[in-house]
């Protein structure tokens, strides 16, 4: 089984503004709400690709209800621990330029923190967690880490797609993958890249360091793939780009379902890929429809 973690979820509140004037009276051209966070984007993509996930997190009051119904009604399994005070909106305003203002998330008490590792004792050897966005500032330091000994101790894997600290303290325990853009993975070494011949003793040293699988990805780059076997790049899709929240959340999904399947991990860069690009190229998150379609485009070279 596949479990989705989300630490600090929200309604993602998508407003489109023409001409918008700061200090003025606005009108909304279009607007629509979704459930956002990084661990319940790929718990979404997954189920377009048939691969079960159960999504775990901190939810609470009437946004928090949003998000399990509209789970509930794609058919995803949930698990999450309630909270009293309500799940964040994060507002993403699309005019002229994108902005974005996010909440700040709940209070999460040592009750619920505790409520939360409850629900990840019934992993078996074997299961896959992904951890996946940021942490509630009320979070106590270090909780991640909790979590990862946690599902170690159940032989399990995980998937870690955060940055900073809490990325460097997860990799001597092997996680299954990591997924740094190249501008996190810049600033994750005090770093910065001018060619992408730059980038690849960085992407090795995240393997050296204990990652199992590392993906780089580069916006309209394309992406790279560190193994201990090769570096791996693929080609560039070409489409419209309407969408770059949930980019790198459907790419995890489209390696982990895959890989869940195959235990090849260039055949679950390939899907990666496919469902990355699907997502940028849409309103929402990837489609199953556009996947398939895309699917067929992705090339995939040994570059190292």
């Amino acid at each position: 089984m596949i479990y989705t973690v989300t630490l600090n979820p929200s309604i993602d509140y998508i407003v489109h503004v023409e001409g918008l004037k700061l200090g003025d009276l606005n009108r909304m051209t279009s607007d629509f709400k979704l459930p956002g966070g990084k661990g319940i984007n790929v718990s979404r993509v997954l189920k377009r690709i048939h691969a079960d996930s159960t999504a775990l997190g901190f939810l609470g009051g009437f946004t928090g209800t949003f998000i399990s119904d509209w789970l509930k009604q794609e058919q995803i399994q949930t698990k999450f621990t309630t909270v009293r005070e309500d799940t964040r909106i994060n507002i993403k305003l699309k005019a002229e330029t994108e902005t974005e203002i996010n909440g700040l998330g709940p209070a999460i008490s040592d009750e619920e923190m505790q409520e939360l590792k409850q629900a990840l004792s019934a992993l078996d050897t074997g299961d896959i967690v992904i951890l996946s966005g940021s942490t509630p500032a009320s979070l106590r330091e270090g909780f991640y880490e909790e979590l990862i000994q946690l599902i170690k101790d159940k032989n399990a894997e995980f998937v870690i797609d955060t940055t900073g600290k809490d990325l460097f303290n997860a990799l001597p325990q092997r996680p299954l993958l990591i997924k740094p853009n190249n501008h996190e993975l810049a600033e994750l070494f005090n770093t910065d890249f001018q060619t992408l011949e730059d980038i690849f003793p960085f992407g090795k040293r995240l393997l050296a360091e204990g990652a199992q699988h590392v993906i780089i990805s580069m916006a309209g780059d394309g992406a790279l793939l560190f193994t201990q076997d090769g570096v791996y790049q693929s080609n560039v899709l070409k489409r419209t780009l309407k969408n770059s929240v949930g980019a790198g959340d459907s790419m995890i999904a489209g390696f982990v379902g895959t890989f869940t399947k195959n235990n090849d991990p260039i055949e679950a860069f390939k899907w990666g890929v496919a469902c990355g690009s699907a997502t940028a190229f849409s309103d929402d998150l990837a489609s199953a429809e556009l996947i398939n379609e895309l699917l067929s485009e992705v090339k995939i070279e040994k570059i190292v």
